[in-house]
């Protein structure tokens, strides 16, 4: 396939039991100086879910589909824990893999969803190992909208008088990269608008951290909530599986909210599995190249 001799997936990792959850946090935020207590209120996200977070599981699930489609081997890597993008690296060199494609399961622009990834691929290549080619950004291509469409049309046919709502991780409005993240976001969101029949959409913002004097991107997605008086079908458009910021952030505190309300609300699927964003994967890596970011784009920012 292409001028790649395997394919590597990496992500952000989570904790698989209740005993993985601190030091896999602590893997996180390492060098940012968060506070013990910060750490242990998010703790308890993942402690209310058994410790164990969703991406994990949906990353292996990726994997095998992936096995199905593409043919090269596959491997996976995460960026804070098990398998560690470093220890897979190595096995790839044992194997003997030259050059492969580096998937990130992060679909947009900015620090922590393009750049870092940078940083890991740079971190984990090895002296005689493969060289790692990171895929480009992904969420214009048709492959992801199809599969966002489909998902967001399930939704829709179960509240089809809701208001259309797409939800992000929200940044620091002063981090580099932001407005190209915030662009690139607007843009997905139009397609899966204008093939769903919707241009009455909203793009909002959840799961921000930091200081509350630190400006995010706003409005965060329980303050819209209780600003609209209608129904809404949550479209996590930022996300490209059901991990813990989806599972809590939307399942549980949204639904909560929505609840209180009294207002229906719907929650449409992430891109996951589906085989459209499958196959997207196969054809990224059979274009004839992959744009770079510059080396100073959406560089770290200082954060807390």
């Amino acid at each position: 396939m292409g001028s790649y001799d395997a394919l590597l997936v990496l992500s952000f990792g989570g904790p698989e039991g209740p005993d993985d959850v601190m030091p896999f946090l602590e893997n996180v935020v390492r060098g940012r100086g968060v506070p013990r207590a910060r750490l242990e209120a998010v703790a308890e996200h993942y402690l209310a879910f058994g410790g164990v977070s969703p991406i994990n599981g949906q990353n292996r699930a990726l994997v095998e589909a992936l096995r199905g489609v593409v043919d090269v081997p596959v491997y996976w890597g995460n960026r804070n824990w098990h398998p560690f993008g470093e220890d897979v690296v190595r096995r790839m060199k044992d194997d003997g893999v030259r050059r492969a494609a580096v998937f990130a399961t992060s679909a947009f622009a900015g620090y922590s969803s393009c750049r870092q990834y940078y940083e890991d691929i740079a971190r984990i290549s090895v002296e005689g190992g493969p060289q790692l080619v990171k895929l480009r950004h992904f969420g214009d291509h048709p492959g992801f909208v199809a599969a966002m469409v489909d998902h967001v049309g399930q939704a829709l046919e179960k509240l089809p008088d809701a208001r259309l709502v797409f939800t992000a991780h929200s940044v620091p409005v002063s981090a580099p990269g932001t407005g190209l993240y915030e662009a690139q976001l607007r843009r997905s969101a139009e397609l899966v608008g204008e093939a769903v029949g919707r241009t009455d959409w909203d793009l909002v913002w959840q799961s921000r951290s930091g200081p509350p004097q630190v400006p995010w991107l706003e409005p965060d997605i329980l303050d819209h909530l209780r600003a609209i008086d209608a129904p809404a079908v949550l479209a996590p458009i930022g996300f490209v599986s059901d991990h813990m910021e989806v599972v809590y952030d939307l399942d549980t505190e949204a639904v909560q909210l929505a609840a209180e309300l009294g207002r229906p609300l719907v929650r449409a699927a992430t891109v996951g599995t589906h085989p459209r964003f499958v196959h997207m994967i196969r054809e990224l890596m059979n274009e004839p190249s992959q744009p770079q970011c510059a080396v100073d784009c959406c560089q770290a920012y200082a954060r807390a």
